[in-house]
């Protein structure tokens, strides 16, 4: 847990993160036409990598960041976070793999994290990652001025634990703004009414990690992929959000969202 309190933005600052979050949201999108069969995790990444680069102008936030090599991470079915990108990892029908990414542009991070199919996956796999991302946009129709982080993670673990899944506890969503992360944590469990309350002018990302299996994870010895210990799947989805006077506004929110839930309240 990081020291010190949650960053007010300045008008400033709110413009400039709904610009790196727009261009985080055009990199989920675009990379989705390249995601099939036979593709590696590592060409995935070198497609991010030059599109933020050359058709974005702006920086790969993540690589560097605490040493990681790479501008995205790629978690492949039953990897929870932090999968890393290799030349050895191919896509296979059946597959689901999320891919996490963040933009830098004008001195401000954008974070976004999408899950994608590869070819026909099982209606199981498919209601994990459906019901991931209701946890996600439930939790974000909550966040208003007034309420707590307790009641974010509230709801997100009361709908993944009615489908009878497990919640990820030992990673969380952050505060971010000119750096990747900043305070508050926000946990995706806990109680109404308990915590920090929200404040007009925080930013964070609230990024549920769902496991279809139980919670227990497993570290891998390169220091960064996180794996589900039963080896059952997981799934991932993150949006980077900003506490308005009268609710929420989805900065890194993609145009195929139309329709499934409001980009501001």
């Amino acid at each position: 847990m990081l020291p010190g309190k949650p960053v007010i933005k300045t008008d400033e600052a709110i413009e400039r993160m709904r610009r790196s979050g727009a261009l985080t949201a055009k990199v989920l999108e675009a990379v989705a036409e390249i995601i099939k069969p036979g593709i590696s995790t590592m060409e995935i990444n070198d497609f991010c990598e030059n599109y933020i680069i050359q058709n974005l102008d702006a920086v790969p936030g993540s690589k560097g960041q605490y040493d990681y090599p790479y501008a995205v991470n790629t978690s492949l079915n039953h990897v929870i976070c932090h999968g890393m990108p290799s030349d050895k990892v191919r896509l296979k029908n059946g597959d689901i793999l999320n891919v996490d990414l963040t933009v830098l542009k004008d001195g401000y991070y954008g974070d976004s994290s999408k899950m994608f199919t590869v070819g026909e996956i099982k209606p199981f796999a498919q209601q994990l990652i459906d019901t991931t991302q209701h946890c996600l946009y439930s939790a974000i129709q909550q966040v208003k001025p007034g309420i707590t982080l307790g009641d974010i993670g509230f709801i997100i673990q009361n709908i993944a634990e009615k489908k009878r899944y497990s919640v990820v506890r030992e990673f969380c969503g952050h505060g971010i703004g000119a750096s990747m992360h900043e305070v508050p944590d926000v946990a995706h469990f806990g109680s109404p009414n308990q915590g920090l309350k929200l404040k007009e002018g925080m930013t964070f990302t609230i990024e549920p990690m769902i496991n279809q299996g139980k919670a227990a994870i497993r570290q891998h010895p390169d220091g960064w992929t996180i794996t589900t210990k039963d080896r059952r799947l997981s799934a991932q989805w993150e949006h980077t959000i900003l506490v308005t006077r009268t609710g929420y506004e989805i900065l890194t929110f993609r145009d195929e969202e139309h329709g499934n839930i409001p980009r501001v309240t």
